[in-house]
């Protein structure tokens, strides 16, 4: 072979190992753009979208978006992380629920989740999120024993407990004088929250503990076993409610007015408060009314609102809204690791601010303590339903919520 064959052959060959060459970058380079995929903060948001607490569902889901818009200043991101959201819907079931937090924090690979809405759904999630060795932030399910004696190390919550409620309730109502009767749901939700209504009372006499299946529409025969126990009673006469759907103050046309007997109960959604006109000095405890807390962060959430919405924030938009400031704001303090372990530790005894106003994970049992407010029923004819207008704040400090988790 010639000089000059020889020299055609390496030019070829050296030829075809560059064609090589930029023909392994260029199948290298699907894999190099997945790893320079912008990182992302994977969070589950569970709530019972459909069933009969799908109206405090979707409260929940517009204020945690609203309240990942107003902790990011908009950007939806921490520390150049994007915030993704994955929507689940327990529709009100244990199951259902338990199934998809697994999934959540198996397939869907997520950081922390957050929800849901119904105590029971809550409790059967509570194990998964120990099993999983994941953070599950409670919002806005409100059973005591959630952050008591089913609760471990993974769960916080921000949402109020029932003894919260109950303090708050009890304030409002227990008089010298008094006595009371409670309508509560047969479900964890109202058999944790008269319990504590029960021991947060000192001056007044509990006569009677009605419950009754959550779907219960008719009340004829749980109202005269109510008059029964007031009726002949001295003094004022109460009967408090407690109660998650549905229309239970359709029990006072049986006869209550007949008997001076009131009706009295915590806060609620606004088209459920439609029936608190009929009701006007009405007293309770309440979580959240947009018109009640003066803080810019309620502010913020009455504008953004009316702007995006037309109507003011609800009940369980404020809820949201403060499960997503937590969330920011303890992936702020860990520069955005998302390590279960830096993230527990960060939020132990952690403050931040919410519609409400300050709250603070207490550390013993991660609850989120919280002001509560004493209000009273005006009937205003500008608004649908009737107005919780204040009383006085409960300041967190003064309501002594206890540690169940012992």
């Amino acid at each position: 072979m010639t000089k000059t064959s020889n020299s055609r052959r390496q030019a070829a060959l050296s030829t075809l190992s560059l064609a090589i060459s930029a023909l392994g970058a260029n199948l290298l380079l699907p894999a190099a753009a997945i790893a320079q995929k912008p990182a992302e903060i994977r969070i589950a948001l569970i709530a019972s979208k459909s069933g009969p607490l799908e109206a405090y569902a979707k409260q929940t889901i517009i204020g945690f978006n609203l309240g990942l818009d107003y902790a990011t200043g908009g950007s939806f991101a921490v520390e150049g992380k994007k915030l993704v959201v994955i929507e689940k819907d327990d529709q009100g079931k244990a199951d259902v629920g338990k199934s998809a937090l697994a999934a959540a924090y198996a397939d869907d690979k997520v950081d922390i989740a957050v929800g849901p809405t119904a105590s029971p759904v809550a409790l059967a999630m509570l194990p998964v999120a120990e099993e999983y060795k994941k953070i599950l932030l409670v919002e806005p399910a409100v059973a005591d024993s959630i952050t008591g004696d089913k609760w471990n190390k993974y769960i916080f919550r921000t949402g109020r407990n029932s003894s919260q409620d109950a303090i708050a309730n009890a304030v409002a109502l227990d008089k010298t004088g008094t006595t009371l009767v409670t309508l509560a749901q047969d479900n964890a939700f109202g058999k944790d929250g008269v319990k504590a209504f029960r021991e947060a009372l000192k001056k007044s006499k509990l006569a009677h503990e009605e419950y009754l299946p959550a779907a219960t529409t008719d009340f004829t025969a749980a109202a005269q076993r109510i008059i029964d126990k007031l009726k002949d009673q001295p003094g004022r006469k109460i009967v408090w409610i407690i109660w998650a759907g549905g229309n239970p103050f359709k029990i006072a046309d049986l006869d209550f007015k007949r008997h001076n007997i009131e009706i009295a109960t915590g806060g609620n959604i606004l088209p459920a408060m439609t029936a608190y006109k009929q009701f006007p000095g009405m007293e309770g405890g309440l979580y959240y009314y947009f018109g009640i807390p003066k803080n810019p962060v309620n502010e913020w959430l009455v504008a953004n609102h009316y702007t995006k919405y037309k109507t003011p924030p609800d009940f369980f938009t404020a809820g949201g809204m403060s499960a997503a400031i937590a969330v920011v704001e303890a992936l702020k303090r860990t520069k955005g690791d998302t390590n279960t372990n830096k993230l527990i530790a960060a939020m132990e005894g952690m403050s931040f601010q919410t519609p409400k106003g300050k709250m603070v994970f207490r550390k013993e049992d991660h609850q989120a303590l919280q002001d509560m407010y004493h209000f009273k029923i005006k009937v205003d004819p500008a608004f649908a339903w009737g107005v919780p207008e204040l009383v006085r704040e409960i300041r967190a400090e003064e309501m002594q919520v206890p540690i169940r988790n012992k």
